[in-house]
């Protein structure tokens, strides 16, 4: 028997394939230029889609979350990937910069408050943002939550998760020499952001696979081998945030805010065996925001393509359209 017969194919979850009927590069200054993209009913209750990362850039798939008759699905890449530029760029490239570019893409679409939907970095990014700019938002939706805390850097580049995957750790770790595997970030820093281009893609790939690996529940322990310059700019930009921990003023400065979002609702997705975020963090943050109701899905790790994952966020993005049940 299959032993994953209880799973349907999480694109059964989901909405049919859909178009954009706009595509436009914004200059938000300081040298960026941003991809950005508007699906669905262009009168629809807008919902703005903040992809993961940082640099894991939006893909198609991300458009069929929503019902297109009911959202206005504004999706865009995030400084530095996908089909933003320069690629793989640091330089102005900070999560202050990216709430600003929210921000301006909110205006320059004349809209005057939206959904906002995230998974792992992109609930980071959701959470920063509405506690910045809590009149822009009506509601969150939020998945695989991060928190940019130490404890989460620690869990997972500090060989908490590793102990779960030895022998996926020990390929990641074992690029490092041994007396400069007490930081992983910042040997992978050093390497990242050597200036030489195979240096910093062999690196760039190995940062990238040890995500990969662990991202679903029914890994095998591999990923995938990323594209090199997909790996390039996902694993700079990754590392660029966390060795600067996010550019936030103190750890736990989300968790210590969430006041400012007391009114607003919301859903928090969050798989039970994540290895990437551990639900410890979504918990901990539906018991600081009430307002956040916490769906815990069972059988279930971090991708936003598990079944269960998918399913419980377009009846969560149905139930707000009034389609599904309350």
């Amino acid at each position: 028997m299959d032993k994953h017969s209880d799973q349907k194919r999480a694109v059964q979850y989901l909405y049919p394939p859909i178009d954009p009927y706009d595509q436009q590069i914004l200059d938000v200054g300081q040298g960026h230029r941003i991809y950005v993209e508007q699906c669905g009913n262009p009168e629809g209750v807008p919902v703005v889609v903040l992809h993961g990362g940082p640099g894991g850039g939006c893909s198609p798939a991300m458009r069929r979350y929503f019902d297109p008759e009911y959202y206005r699905i504004i999706l865009f890449d995030q400084r530095g990937c996908g089909r933003s530029r320069p690629h793989a760029s640091v330089t102005n490239n900070t999560t202050w910069h990216l709430v600003e570019d929210i921000e301006l893409i909110r205006n320059s679409l004349d809209i005057d408050a939206w959904i906002v939907f995230g998974g792992s970095w992109g609930a980071t990014l959701a959470l920063i943002y509405a506690e910045e700019h809590p009149s822009s938002v009506i509601q969150l939706v939020l998945r695989g939550v991060f928190l940019m805390m130490q404890s989460e850097l620690d869990w997972f580049y500090g060989g908490g998760a590793g102990k779960f995957w030895p022998e996926v750790w020990e390929r990641f770790e074992g690029l490092i020499p041994k007396d400069e595997r007490d930081d992983l970030i910042a040997a992978y820093h050093r390497r990242l952001f050597s200036g030489d281009l195979a240096l910093e893609t062999r690196f760039a790939r190995s940062w990238s696979s040890w995500e990969n690996a662990l991202a679903s529940i029914y890994s095998t322990g591999t990923g995938g081998e990323p594209s090199g310059e997909y790996a390039r700019a996902f694993a700079r930009l990754e590392n660029h945030y966390f060795t600067n921990f996010g550019f936030l003023q103190f750890d736990g400065q989300i968790l210590a805010r969430t006041e400012r979002i007391k009114h607003i609702p919301g859903v928090i997705v969050q798989g039970r065996y994540d290895m990437i975020c551990p639900p410890y963090s979504a918990y901990a943050l539906a018991k600081a925001w009430p307002a956040g109701e916490l769906k815990m899905v069972r059988n279930a790790g971090h991708a936003l393509s598990e079944p269960g994952i998918s399913a419980e966020l377009v009846r969560s993005m149905d139930r707000i359209s009034g389609k599904g049940p309350v």
